[in-house]
């Protein structure tokens, strides 16, 4: 590989670093090694399945060569415990990012005043015109509210009626909560990467590691809290080996950033899991997430 290409990939390195670095848990430092992991297994599985031992090596020089190009720009330092951390510019970028993500919910919210300060504005005018009404003209409103009022109370005792004949019913019951259950699973495709705490990136990708050899995607599944939508076991091409980790997403950024907050750490099968956001690429989103459900596939660069 030459000079020119070496420092071209470096380059093309440089960025998922940062990605990834303000993609983790506190969103300014990752450990060297952790952080080379999550960024080279992604770069190997959009390029194939499965690298040699010289593409590894080239890998892990890449990654080294663009973590010097990020200490030379100012935009990360690395210090004596092995820690990649976001240098002030960089975090002040990430945190300009989300505070205009956040700019819509304030017009929502500002909208909503101006349309609550209009309907206040027009109970009070209609107020004062009841005020200016002739005698008649008041008793004449006063019975038209009362039966309409009535006609209400009608309506009403019938709802609650519906209602209690509905609750008796052991299978209307059942069918009303998996209509619940199966919309609060597939939410709105808009809010799948909607920003949140904990995840200001929206991301949905999250890569997995120190996972028990015997695991099983039904049991991950239910460790992560019924979230996975998708899975891609981190195997050897020819050998077929598990490698230990694997890339999974879930349903939504908020799922994510419960995943790291509440289940990174906790112990899976007598190991204790590892997670961590792992944003999809420029180029990535034509094959992730995956056709199907579950898949193996791809090599993992060694811890060091």
């Amino acid at each position: 590989m030459g000079r020119k290409s070496l420092d071209g990939d470096a380059s093309s390195l440089a960025a998922s670093i940062i990605a990834t670095i303000r993609s983790s848990k506190n969103g300014k430092s990752m450990d060297l090694k952790e952080l080379r992991t999550v960024v080279l297994t992604a770069a190997a599985d959009l390029q194939s399945d499965g690298a040699s031992d010289d593409v590894e090596k080239s890998s892990k020089k890449m990654f080294k060569q663009a973590v010097k190009l990020l200490e030379k720009d100012e935009k990360v330092s690395l210090n004596a415990f092995g820690i990649v951390k976001l240098s002030k510019s960089e975090r002040s970028k990430s945190k300009q990012s989300a505070d205009i993500e956040e700019e819509p919910k304030n017009e929502k919210k500002k909208k909503k005043k101006k349309e609550k300060k209009r309907k206040r504005e027009s109970r009070e005018n209609e107020a004062k015109s009841v005020d200016g009404d002739d005698e008649n003209t008041k008793k004449k409103k006063q019975m038209s509210e009362e039966e309409s009022q009535d006609s209400d109370d009608e309506k009403n005792i019938t709802t609650e009626t519906t209602v209690d004949e509905d609750s008796q019913n052991p299978s209307n019951y059942d069918t009303a909560a998996d209509d619940t259950n199966t919309s609060e699973e597939s939410g709105d495709p808009k809010d799948k990467n909607k920003p949140c705490k904990g995840n200001p990136q929206g991301v949905t990708r999250l890569f997995l590691g120190n996972l028990p050899f015997a695991i099983s995607e039904p049991t991950l599944n239910a460790h992560l809290q019924n979230s996975v939508t998708h899975i891609k076991w981190i195997t050897d091409k020819e050998t077929g080996k598990f490698y230990g980790s694997a890339f999974c997403e879930v349903r939504n950024s908020k799922d994510a950033a419960k995943c790291l907050s509440h289940i990174n750490g906790t112990d899976l099968m007598g190991r204790p899991i590892k997670i961590n956001y792992a944003p999809v690429r420029p180029g990535e989103e034509g094959d992730w997430p995956p056709r199907s459900r579950v898949i193996t596939g791809g090599k993992v660069a060694n811890a060091g």
